[in-house]
């Protein structure tokens, strides 16, 4: 019974999907909407995660923290799919925006855990 109980907990997070480029309210000083919430469960992974996780549910919220080609902190927030003990694999860049560095990302697993500016995080990786 605890097995299923986790399943369905992890199945039905509820994150912040935005990304501070195209919406400044996303950044570093996060202002929490509504609109901006998404069932997890509604969504799969990125295409370029999809050979290591396909099919499979959200397990948690993630922010990452990518350096962009002006230099200044752009803010990603959305599902994480993967392994919650180990965020390497669900934590990659994305391999079409080579020109992007990482600086950081965060996950975290209870629901709008990502829209904090600093998140209590379960892991997280640079």
């Amino acid at each position: 019974a605890v097995m299923i109980s986790l399943a369905c907990s992890a199945y039905a997070v509820k994150c912040y999907q935005c990304e501070s480029l195209t919406m400044p309210k996303c950044g570093l000083k996060f202002e929490a909407d509504e609109t901006l919430l998404l069932d997890c469960s509604r969504i799969g992974p990125p295409r370029y995660l999809q050979n290591f996780f396909p099919l499979r549910n959200a397990t948690g919220c993630m922010k990452k923290t990518l350096e962009s080609v002006a230099g200044h902190p752009q803010i990603v927030r959305s599902c994480y799919f993967g392994d919650i003990n180990d965020i390497h694999g669900g934590c990659q860049s994305d391999p079409s925006m080579p020109f992007v560095k990482q600086l950081g990302c965060e996950v975290c697993t209870k629901d709008e855990c990502n829209g904090s500016s600093s998140l209590t995080p379960v892991a997280g990786a640079i």
